[in-house]
């Protein structure tokens, strides 16, 4: 049976693209300058992530183990030329602010792991589900880190706005993440242990 809450979890909190496997780090530290950039490519990076999966998913019938991974790629070039050709068409000022970030989601380890090491393994609502957390978790980590370094570059912490500032920004999001995941662990023995005085 699928567990759809766990897919979700994973893709949202306990395996966060952004936060704890490190892919994509390169458009999310050189872009994430502004909230809009982050919102930008994380709306982008969504879109081709849960397209990709619904598409990879339903097509591995028909795809040879062999030549999958050319497969994959050319599906998310596919899609991927079709959101730079939207953005460009409907949203032409962030399409230019984005520049090179957009097309290279192309390259993004993100998609292509979900890809390989889900959505060619399961049925096409696993990955659709899959796909929505994953790209909600990695949009969510670019949208904050972007409105944190705006928010501190517009108050005179300049150096917010450089590329110091990206890696700064994501350090103070990772430790956040920890110290959460961290009160929340310890919280949980105390409550397990609570509930079995009270059931005895």
């Amino acid at each position: 049976m699928i567990k759809y809450k766990q897919i979700l979890t994973d893709g949202l909190w306990n395996n966060n693209p952004g936060l704890i496997q490190f892919l994509g780090i390169c458009p999310l530290l050189a872009v994430s300058n502004t909230f809009m950039n982050g919102v930008g490519l994380g709306v982008a990076t969504l879109l081709v992530l849960v397209l990709s999966n619904i598409t990879v998913a339903a097509l591995k019938p028909f795809i040879s183990q062999d030549i999958r991974l050319p497969v994959f790629v050319l599906v998310i070039a596919t899609l991927v030329t079709l959101t730079e050709l939207a953005f460009q068409t409907w949203l032409f000022d962030l399409w230019l602010s984005l520049g090179i970030f957009l097309p290279l989601i192309v390259t993004n380890c993100v998609i292509l792991a979900r890809a390989e090491s889900f959505a060619s393994r399961q049925p096409v609502t696993a990955a659709l589900v899959d796909g929505i957390a994953h790209g909600l978790g990695f949009a969510g980590v670019l949208i904050l880190l972007g409105a944190l370094r705006e928010f501190l570059g517009n108050s005179g912490f300049l150096l917010a706005l450089l590329p110091p500032g990206a890696f700064l920004g994501l350090a103070a999001l990772i430790a956040l993440q920890n110290l959460v995941r961290r009160r929340f662990t310890k919280q949980a023995p105390h409550r397990a242990e609570g509930d079995r005085i009270a059931t005895s």
